[in-house]
């Protein structure tokens, strides 16, 4: 970091820390990401890392954006901008030398310090410092203004309070989202995907949920949310909780989706989620929990019953089934046809009947599995 930091000019004042590394330092929080503003312009930045034997990958060259590669580590370095016109997600912007004009075009108050590298002197103009004491999320200048120049603001601003927010979020910032909810229509359902989930990882997102179904924020692109639903939410944080499960964002979308899977699953379909994601949204939601839990996890997995136990509340069975090693059939169509049953239907037809009567008896081996075989393969000798 040292090497970059000196070819970036951060003894000269040319370089800051900036955003998410500062905020999270400051609250004594692990730092992943070390983003870097600066007054050089961006062929500046590719010159001065080339000299200095540093990978240097134009990410986002047009913007000012270069993503440096030191010791093994990215670190994205963008050049001071200042907004000319903005257009909801996208913005034409100019380079400037001026700090302050740069951490103006930045979203919340406590993302927009910045820290020298050198003295540690941290920058704040905007009240940032105060607000991340308070733990209170709060737009730089005007929220609709905010919110206009891009409208993923929205779902930002709710997400930085679940994390980072205490108490009733901003009351100015609220209105504005709330009376600016329809904006998030103009958006793709990847990008409204991804905010949602990212907030939903948060530890205990349920406050804020409730917040955002209370006043409509998610109505125009998420109709079938409805608000009563982030009690479910709420109810399965507490489970995750007690069982000392990892937060799964996926299975919390699930919380919040109607007990349809049809409808779940066309959900996820309409956030661009993936397959694999789709379906396990959608057997989550599904209130249906066979008896023989371990039968049903055979035939839909392991990870879609207990996503549905642990919906419904049943920790002590979703640790079971969770540890539950998935058997296989202790015999193939080979086989059979080895033991004298010719090639065609009957072979496939007698498979499924004996994985069936495997699964009503409890998964046996052994003789008891023998004698399954031997009563099936009669059976069809007939």
């Amino acid at each position: 970091m040292g090497k970059l930091l000196k070819a970036l000019g951060a003894g000269e004042a040319l370089t800051r820390y900036v955003g998410g590394a500062v905020r999270d330092d400051l609250l004594g929080l692990p730092v992943s990401d070390v983003d870097l503003a600066t007054r050089l312009r961006p062929d500046e930045v590719v010159e001065r890392l080339q000299v200095a034997g540093i990978k240097a990958v134009p990410t986002g060259f047009d913007h000012g954006t270069i993503t440096a590669v030191s010791d093994g580590h990215p670190y994205e370095i963008t050049t001071l901008r200042r907004d000319v016109e903005t257009h909801g997600r996208r913005a034409t912007v100019a380079f400037t030398d001026d700090w302050e004009e740069d951490a103006a075009r930045r979203d919340f108050t406590i993302n927009a310090l910045m820290a020298d590298p050198v003295s540690g002197e941290i920058f704040d103009y905007f009240g940032g410092l105060g607000d991340l004491e308070k733990r209170h999320v709060r737009f730089i200048g005007d929220p609709f203004e905010r919110i206009a120049e891009d409208h993923l603001r929205i779902l930002r601003f709710f997400r930085f309070h679940a994390r980072f927010g205490l108490g009733e979020p901003d009351s100015a910032a609220l209105e504005a989202c709330a009376r600016r909810a329809n904006d998030l229509m103009a958006l793709s359902r990847e990008r409204i995907a991804d905010e949602l989930l990212k907030l939903l990882a948060v530890e205990d997102p349920a406050p804020t949920v409730r917040v955002m179904l209370d006043h409509g924020i998610l109505k125009p692109v998420l109709p079938e949310i409805e608000p009563g639903s982030w009690t479910r939410l709420k109810a399965l944080v507490e489970a995750e909780r007690e069982c000392k499960f990892q937060r799964e964002p996926l299975l919390r979308l699930a919380a919040l989706m109607p007990r349809n899977a049809e409808v779940a699953g066309s959900v996820a379909a309409r956030l661009k989620l993936s397959n694999r994601a789709r379906k396990r949204v959608a057997c989550a939601a599904d209130p249906e929990i066979p008896a023989d839990t371990r039968a049903a996890a055979y035939r839909l997995g392991v990870e879609c019953v207990a996503d549905r136990l642990l919906l419904a509340g049943r920790a002590t069975e979703t640790k079971a089934i969770s540890r539950w090693h998935l058997p296989r059939l202790p015999i193939t169509g080979g086989q059979l046809i080895k033991r004298g049953l010719k090639e065609g239907p009957a072979v496939s037809r007698t498979l499924r009947e004996i994985e069936n009567r495997w699964i009503e008896a409890g998964f046996p081996s052994g003789a008891e599995f023998e004698a399954i075989v031997s009563n099936s393969l009669a059976a069809n000798f007939r």
